[in-house]
């Protein structure tokens, strides 16, 4: 089984969290944000993993620190799961309505941090999470777990569904990258030979 643990501690956040890659979607989440909690959560469901992140922040300055970290968290999460990558699918994509809205996300655990977001949200609050935080989220995870990930909203009304259906995406991206594929369990997926 491919898991990790870890506590980052910051002047600004303190963070205890572990991964089950080959997980049940069971998830134990307190972030203080209770938006991010439900992203977090649905993330773990929709992935088959298994999460558990306390996190406790600075949330009487702002939630940028707390939003970013956490993400932070999960790349290095899943970076030490993944140990050295062989056998690993290591892209995936995923397409998703959620009612009116549709989105999709692709990523490529390749080693090479990117990210490309636009989730088309207008709000400044979408229940208690400042909605522009999400793009740090993902960057965050992006450069901490040496992944490329581009995710984008086609269309949609409700802001909600906007970010749910990125999370959604990104769960299923990500239990299709991290999969392995039994007759590569030995090679790294790279002509390079290294990732």
């Amino acid at each position: 089984m491919r898991t990790a643990k870890l506590e980052r501690n910051t002047r600004e956040t303190q963070i205890k969290a572990a991964l089950k890659i080959e997980g049940k979607g069971r998830y134990d989440i307190r972030t203080g944000v209770r938006f991010l909690d439900h992203m977090l959560e649905l993330f773990t469901k929709h992935g088959g993993f298994d999460l558990t992140l306390h996190a406790t922040g600075d949330l009487d300055v702002d939630q940028h620190h707390t939003v970013e970290d956490c993400g932070i968290v999960l790349g290095q999460l899943f970076s030490k799961a993944l140990g050295d990558r062989k056998g690993i699918n290591r892209a995936g994509y995923f397409v998703l309505p959620m009612d009116e809205t549709l989105a999709v996300v692709a990523v490529d655990l390749g080693g090479r941090p990117a990210l490309v977001y636009h989730d088309g949200v207008k709000a400044r609050l979408v229940g208690d999470l400042q909605a522009e935080l999400v793009h740090d989220f993902f960057d965050g995870f992006v450069n901490n777990c040496g992944a490329n990930l581009h995710a984008k909203v086609l269309y949609g009304r409700s802001s909600h569904h906007k970010i749910e259906a990125i999370y959604k995406c990104f769960a299923r991206a990500m239990k299709y990258a991290c999969s392995t594929d039994q007759r590569l369990k030995d090679q790294l997926p790279s002509t390079k030979g290294l990732l």
